[in-house]
């Protein structure tokens, strides 16, 4: 506001006064933005120095870019995030997640917010594989929700390991709501297990790969494979053969197969004082493979090659895998049952390792 010119004259030293005054508060006022200005620039050169790689398209929220060395982080592009195919394919899992925990009364909506702390995972892998995993049913905690992961993958893992799954997930991954590494993990769950659904073809997105390395952050956009065509995601469907024919069509002689197998395998494992009445459920853990398979090939088995008394389910799948890689060293081809259909007593997988075995030693003394 303008001064009153008749007034500043009738008061010479109170304008010297407030002209002191402003003299000393603009000073102030130029320091305070001099200090921002060097603050800013000071903070420009910083970023320039570790970020000189950050790309000019998605802009990176803070926690993505605090990494410890040599760690990285993936990002989901936020074109991708939009992409119809993708959104098709995220629809398609929920309802499948849905379908599979209706009994529980559990309803997914969006799998970043419902599935990284693990609880639904829990249930989920529980229902396909039928083993109960030992975690606390509700954790709130950060260190309990990661500990819950922690189990759930080691589980998740120990059943595809056999196959030479690529694993796209971890727990630190997963508890921050990665949903291209939650995405990828649905996925091998649905097509080890023969999910009933259709997926769709050819779903790829774009990430932004955020890596430390000596201090300075890198990154790069990177293109990922999804999901690629239903034949090729045919993992696990097994090809009807002569024991689902003899289970649908002919369960009367199925006793007859069952008792050739027995008296074959009691041959050999009476051996060592063993013997087998059921074949569903004490060849499960593997441990009988595992001598069976010694003893037709005339090796002793080092006990520290399996578990002789396995608890857990990961350990007996261990076992039955185990036993599969003795098969194949042996000249046979890899069994068309995976190792986990045998741990959960699937009789047609157990039928089929198991007449492998008697095709190519039935003479063998």
């Amino acid at each position: 506001m303008a001064a009153n010119p008749t007034r500043a004259t009738g008061q010479p030293g109170k304008m010297k006064k407030d002209e002191s005054l402003l003299g000393k508060l603009g000073g102030t006022l130029s320091r305070k933005k001099k200090l921002k200005e060097a603050s800013d620039l000071q903070e420009e050169g910083k970023n320039a120095i570790n970020a000189p790689l950050l790309p000019g398209g998605p802009e990176l929220l803070p926690e993505d870019t605090l990494l410890e060395e040599n760690a990285e982080r993936t990002i989901l592009d936020p074109t991708s995030r939009e992409d119809l195919n993708f959104k098709d394919l995220q629809k398609v899992l929920v309802d499948w997640i849905n379908s599979e925990l209706e009994e529980d009364r559990i309803i997914v909506k969006d799998l970043e917010e419902d599935l990284y702390d693990g609880q639904v995972l829990q249930k989920l892998f529980e229902k396909l594989s039928g083993y109960k995993l030992n975690v606390a049913e509700v954790t709130q905690s950060e260190i309990g929700q990661k500990q819950k992961l922690q189990t759930v993958l080691e589980a998740v893992n120990g059943v595809l390991r056999p196959l030479e799954w690529n694993t796209e997930w971890s727990v630190d991954s997963i508890h921050s709501k990665s949903l291209v590494s939650i995405v990828y993990l649905l996925l091998a769950l649905a097509m080890y297990y023969a999910a009933p659904i259709r997926l769709p073809e050819h779903v790829s997105v774009r990430v932004i790969v955020v890596k430390k390395k000596e201090g300075i952050l890198q990154t790069a956009h990177v293109t990922k494979q999804l999901t690629s065509t239903t034949t090729e995601m045919m993992i696990g469907r097994s090809e009807r053969d002569a024991f689902d024919t003899l289970l649908d069509h002919a369960p009367d002689k199925l006793n007859v197969v069952k008792t050739s197998l027995i008296t074959f395998v009691n041959k050999h494992l009476n051996k060592l004082n063993l013997e087998v009445t059921e074949l569903e459920s004490q060849f499960a853990d593997g441990v009988y493979l595992v001598l069976l398979m010694g003893l037709l090939e005339n090796y002793f088995v080092p006990l520290y090659n399996f578990y002789l008394t396995p608890e857990s389910f990961e350990q007996k799948v261990h076992n039955v895998a185990f036993a599969f890689e003795l098969m194949q060293d042996g000249g046979l081809q890899k069994p068309k049952a995976r190792p986990e259909d045998v741990v959960n007593l699937n009789l047609k997988s157990t039928l089929r390792v198991l007449y492998n075995l008697f095709t190519n030693y039935k003479n063998s003394e």
